[in-house]
């Protein structure tokens, strides 16, 4: 009788779980979810691209150039060294 007692409360506590996590796993997921945006958020929040751009008339194109700046690259790149085979 002990026996198929335990293998009733095992099955039992299987099922308690399995019911519990269908319904507290999309609320704990999603409480995860948040504090890992709030911690990025409050992370990289300084870094986010700010648009302080005044409004403009439809139709305005702008367009803006950076200054680009081609290093030659230097022509003594490294020593040379003659290799002779031997045979």
């Amino acid at each position: 009788m002990g026996f198929l007692r335990t293998i009733l409360i095992i099955l039992l506590v299987y099922y308690l779980l399995k019911i519990l996590a269908k319904w507290l796993g999309p609320i704990l997921l999603r409480y995860a979810a948040k504090k890992t945006q709030d911690h990025f958020n409050k992370k990289f929040g300084g870094y986010t691209q700010q648009n302080n751009y005044t409004e403009e008339q439809n139709g305005e194109i702008i367009i803006e150039k950076k200054n680009s700046k081609k290093t030659k690259p230097s022509k003594k790149v490294g020593e040379y060294i003659d290799f002779e085979e031997i045979e």
